[in-house]
């Protein structure tokens, strides 16, 4: 792994955390991912199960995490299993972890092959007096998914070999605990921040005229592996001139031009946890009137938004406030005009053709991490607040994002030492 060791008190707490949350006389199975193949005898970069890390902090394939804290043999009642090594797979992949390093790594004191499994767990099945049987899934709300998983493939054969022992979701509860960051998952957050910022500063000096959207997405890649990070938390949307209108451009493949602007939607990932920032930049490093009365309308947004959030706050209540104020710009940008405001059909607001998505959206080991969208924000959540407008006419997009700990009173900036005022930007490109 390319990040420092992470502290097994986050995962021992985790797992404690998880434990208060189970009905009696349960058992819990979470397997690690899959290593995804490509074409021929390729095999994708392996993603850990986002859960399996949060309760255990194994970075590895192959790997099953059981919590059955009821068995009457102590030794079973947190059991890890883990790949076997040998010299063939030493020598073709490298190094898996020993029994040692994993029981140092996670505090789980019971570690086996992953070949013992099924004897062991028909164990706690058959004799552990087992009634609740919590398996996880990908509860996955934006998208259907189409591969089916480890985990998947677990949940049909276990229930296909007991089907008279009662089944629950363990996905509730485990969106409601990573949910909740505790103090070192925000440390953790904090320096995929830090790795961010970095990456952004180092393109203010190197974005200029002619450049290629994937130069910069080059700049941005050795910034982010030269401190740690894996790479990009998500496929980076570099997109200058009139593809800043598209939310979803991942092509980053044309000129950055003399005059236009240049939308960065990009992160870096961190031990498993993810940043997302957001920048509108101009390429020649000066903003034209127009782009400047844009860009400080949506900062202005961008800044009410977040003085919004607060424990209590519910995200669609807090969006529609956004969404008043971002009206108000528009109107003030010319965009809108308010007699056609007064008379719009509430169904479809006319704000929408220039700000079309959401505000922001809850953030940890997966870049939508998971969490309840209806529920009240609580003290440790991370949210992202990302306000923009899109003129498609004008072929001007402009979008503001950064990563906020909602705490007691309003929140804490993770990203306030990114630069995001015009004056600063423009300073640094032309430094």
């Amino acid at each position: 792994m390319r990040y420092k060791s992470i502290r097994k008190e986050l995962f021992v707490a985790n797992r404690k955390r998880l434990l208060k949350e189970l009905k009696p006389n349960a058992v819990v199975v979470v397997n690690a991912n899959d290593i995804m193949p490509t074409n021929s005898d390729g095999t994708m970069r392996f993603r850990q199960n986002s859960d399996l890390f949060y309760l255990t902090g194994v970075d590895q394939e192959e790997t099953i995490f059981v919590l059955c804290p009821n068995f009457p043999d102590k030794k079973y009642r947190e059991v890890l299993f883990l790949r076997e090594t040998s010299e063939h797979i030493a020598t073709w992949e490298g190094h898996k972890l020993t029994k040692e390093e994993a029981r140092a790594a996670t505090g789980i004191q019971t570690v086996l092959w992953v070949s013992e499994f099924s004897a062991i767990f028909k164990l706690m099945m058959l004799q552990g007096d087992v009634a609740h049987v919590y398996l996880n899934t990908n509860d996955h709300y934006r998208a259907d998914v189409a591969v089916e998983t480890r985990e998947m493939r677990f949940v049909k054969s276990c229930v296909q070999k007991y089907p008279l022992h009662k089944y629950e979701r363990l996905a509730p509860i485990m969106h409601s605990l990573r949910s909740v960051k505790s103090k070192l998952e925000i440390e953790l957050l904090q320096r995929a921040c830090d790795i961010t910022g970095q990456a952004f500063r180092r393109l203010l000096k190197f974005v200029k005229p002619g450049v290629m959207e994937y130069e910069i997405e080059a700049e941005l890649a050795h910034e982010f592996l030269r401190n740690g990070s894996r790479g990009f938390a998500y496929e980076p949307i570099i997109a200058s001139g009139a593809d800043a209108c598209v939310l979803h451009y991942i092509d980053n493949s044309k000129v950055c031009a003399d005059g236009e602007v240049l939308l960065l939607d990009v992160g870096a990932e961190y031990a498993n946890y993810n940043a997302d920032l957001t920048r509108t930049i101009p390429v020649n490093g000066r903003f034209s009137k127009r782009q400047k009365d844009v860009y400080n309308a949506v900062l202005r947004v961008h800044r009410a938004a977040t003085n919004l959030l607060s424990p209590g706050t519910k995200y669609f209540e807090f969006h529609k406030e956004v969404q008043k104020i971002m009206e108000s710009e528009l109107v003030g940008l010319k965009l809108l005009d308010k007699r056609d405001v007064k008379k719009q059909d509430q169904d479809k607001p006319l704000f929408m053709k220039y700000f079309m998505h959401g505000t922001g959206h809850q953030l940890g080991l997966d870049v939508h991490d998971v969490g309840n969208m209806y529920h009240k924000m609580r003290i440790g959540q991370v949210w992202t607040v990302e306000p923009g407008i899109y003129i498609r006419e004008e072929g001007l997009g402009i979008r503001i994002e950064n990563n906020v700990l909602i705490q007691k009173n309003g929140v804490v900036d993770l990203m306030k030492n990114i630069p995001i005022e015009v004056e600063e930007i423009e300073e640094m490109m032309n430094a």
